[in-house]
C-alpha cells in the first residue's frame, strides 16, 4: 500500500529524532489543512520534552497558522496518560483538530487504544494504517520493550567475506573500511545502550562512543564482566558523562569500589556456571528504558548470546576480503545436522563504501 504524502514526510522527521529520544519512540507530526496545505511539521523532542504533535501545533502557530478543522497525520498514536509531558490526544481535541491519521497503536499498555478512543469521542474522525510497517520498524527496540519488557537485540559484527573476525593471533583493525565504521557508529547512535565483554575491554581498550555521527547523548555502555575485571582506567572511562553499567556473577568488593568510584554501576546477576545470567541482563536493561541493545562484543559473548536466542537482529559488515583461519563471528558449534542451524531472514543488503552491510534477523514462529 503506498504512503500517503502527508505520513511519507512524518515518517522522515521521525527518521530525524534518531539517537535523540530514548527511551521514548521516534514519532513525526504533520498538520495540514482540509486542502492539503502543510501547516505545520514537528518530531519528538529528548524525554522530558514535547512530543510530535505538541511541536507540529507550536511550529503551526509560529507561521501563523489556526489548526482548527485541520488533519493530524502522525506517525505513533497520540499519547493518552500523564507522564513527563501532557497527553497529546487532549491538546490535539482543545486546538480543534477535525481528524488524525496515525500510522500504528502505541504499544504502551498505558495509552493501546485509550488515545485513539478519546479522540473519537471528543468527535475527532481518526484513521489508522497508513505507514504502519515503516513505523514500527523505526520504534522497533520501543515495541519490543513495551510487549516483551526486553530491548531488540542487534549484533553488530564486521567480518571478512570467509566470515573471520580477526586473525587468529587477534588482529582485526582494519577489517572494514572507513565508510562502513562511520555506518557502524550511525547504529550505535540508534541504540539505547552499547554492549560488549570483558574480553574485548582486556584485548581492545575500545572506547566504544560515537564519534562519527551525530547523537543527543552518548548511549550508556553495558559490560558483561562475571569476575570483575574491568580496569579502573580503561579507556571507556574517558567517554564524559556516558553511564557504564557493569553487570557481574562474582562478589569482588573492593573492583566493585574501585569501579564505582570511576562512575560505573555494578550489578550482580548470578547465572549458571559462574557466568553472567544473560536472560535477566536483557530484563535489567528493559527496566532502565534500554529499547535498543547493539551489541559489539567478541565470538564468545556472541555465542553465549545466541544460544540463548537472546539475538533479535544481525548488523553485518562484509569487507572484500578472504584471511582463512582466523577467529569466527560467534561460536555456537559444532552442530550435528543443517537441521539445528541458527535460521536467519536477510533483510536490508547494502554496499557501504568498499563494504557490504547486510541487515539479518533470527527466524521465530510469530511475533518477535
Amino acid at each position: 500500500m503506498e504512503t500517503p504524502l502527508h505520513i511519507a514526510r512524518a515518517l522522515a522527521l521521525a527518521r530525524e529524532a534518531i539517537g535523540f529520544t530514548e527511551p521514548n519512540p521516534r514519532v513525526g507530526c504533520v498538520i495540514a489543512s482540509a486542502d492539503g496545505v502543510v501547516l505545520g511539521v514537528g518530531r519528538t523532542q529528548p524525554a522530558g520534552q514535547p512530543h510530535a504533535e505538541i511541536m507540529a501545533m507550536r511550529d503551526a502557530a509560529a507561521r501563523g497558522h489556526d489548526v482548527a478543522g485541520a488533519t493530524a497525520y502522525v506517525t505513533l498514536e497520540p499519547c493518552s496518560h500523564h507522564g513527563r509531558t501532557g497527553p497529546c490526544c487532549d491538546a490535539l481535541a482543545a486546538a480543534g483538530i477535525a481528524r488524525v491519521v496515525a500510522s500504528v497503536q502505541d504499544p504502551n499498555p498505558l495509552v493501546a487504544g485509550q488515545g485513539f478512543a478519546r479522540l473519537r469521542a471528543a468527535g475527532i474522525a481518526v484513521e489508522v494504517g497508513p505507514g504502519a510497517e515503516e513505523s514500527r520498524a523505526l520504534n522497533i527496540g520501543f515495541f519490543s520493550r513495551m510487549v516483551r519488557g526486553t530491548p531488540w537485540v542487534r549484533m553488530k559484527i564486521a567480518a571478512t567475506l570467509d566470515g573471520q573476525t580477526a586473525l587468529a593471533n587477534g588482529a582485526s583493525q582494519w577489517i572494514t573500511g572507513e565508510a562502513a565504521r562511520a555506518d557502524g557508529h550511525a547504529w550505535r547512535a540508534r541504540a539505547g545502550a552499547i554492549l560488549t565483554g570483558i574480553g574485548t575491554v582486556l584485548e581492545d581498550q575500545p572506547r566504544l562512543d560515537v564519534r562519527l555521527a551525530p547523537v543527543g547523548q552518548q548511549p550508556p555502555l553495558v559490560i558483561v564482566d562475571s569476575r570483575l575485571q574491568t580496569p579502573p582506567h580503561a579507556a571507556l572511562f574517558e567517554v564524559p558523562a556516558r553511564p557504564v553499567w557493569i553487570y557481574a556473577a562474582e562478589a569482588h568488593p573492593q573492583a566493585q569500589r574501585a569501579l564505582e568510584a570511576r562512575g560505573a554501576s555494578v550489578t550482580h546477576l548470578p547465572g549458571p556456571g559462574g557466568k553472567v545470567d544473560l536472560a535477566a541482563l536483557l530484563k535489567d536493561l528493559g527496566g532502565r528504558g534500554v529499547n535498543e541493545l547493539h551489541v559489539e562484543a567478541g565470538f564468545k559473548l556472541n555465542g553465549s548470546l545466541l544460544r540463548e536466542a537472546l539475538v533479535d537482529e544481525f548488523l553485518v559488515y562484509l569487507a572484500p576480503k578472504l584471511v582463512g583461519a582466523g577467529q569466527g563471528m560467534v561460536n555456537i558449534g559444532p552442530l550435528a545436522a543443517l537441521s539445528d542451524a541458527v535460521a536467519l531472514e536477510f533483510g536490508e543488503v547494502e554496499r557501504i563504501g568498499a563494504d557490504l552491510r547486510v541487515l539479518a534477523r533470527v527466524s521465530r514462529p510469530a511475533g518477535f
